[in-house]
């Protein structure tokens, strides 16, 4: 079994139900949930002219390989309604892969550790709820160490808790 970290969010509409679905149709396709951030709510990053996003951050296990969960997870993107036209716009779900077992991987489309997770309070703080004493495998250090090192100054605050 591998074990993967994805970043959950939503900016658009009923932005907790958006996750909610999400989680929902992981656990239907891509294998089990076994821990879940709270809620944060979370003003947008690079775009920062939108609306703010509700992120979180969920630990799964799955049979799957890294570029098939990859795959289902724009799938579960397109189900829920996602429409793609320009970098960083306001979006009714958004799935990243934050980090693959302990692999380093660099392809044409996907790179783990997410190259950005380390800049991105939003993505650090819900996860270092979660697993703070997880090695950045690039880094090698703690989330909770590159979470108190992120110069991000952007707004996270609790929306509600699991």
């Amino acid at each position: 079994m591998n074990t993967a970290y994805l970043l959950l969010g939503s900016n658009i509409g009923k932005r907790d139900f958006f996750l909610s679905q999400a989680i929902e149709q992981i656990e239907k396709t891509v294998g089990e949930v076994i821990s879940k951030s709270s809620l944060y709510e979370t003003a947008a990053w690079g775009n920062t002219n939108q609306s703010n996003f509700l992120n979180q951050v969920i630990c799964i296990k799955t049979k799957l390989s890294a570029e098939k969960l990859l795959s289902e997870i724009l799938s579960i993107e397109n189900i829920i309604g996602r429409k793609r036209n320009e970098k960083w716009e306001a979006r009714i779900i958004d799935i990243d892969i934050l980090f693959f077992n302990h692999e380093i991987i660099k392809s044409s489309n996907l790179q783990i550790p997410h190259p950005y997770l380390h800049e991105r309070r939003f993505t650090l703080v819900p996860l270092a709820e979660i697993a703070g004493k997880l090695i950045h495998p690039v880094f090698k250090k703690t989330i909770t160490q590159l979470l108190s090192e992120c110069k991000d100054n952007l707004q996270v605050s609790i929306f509600s808790t699991i």
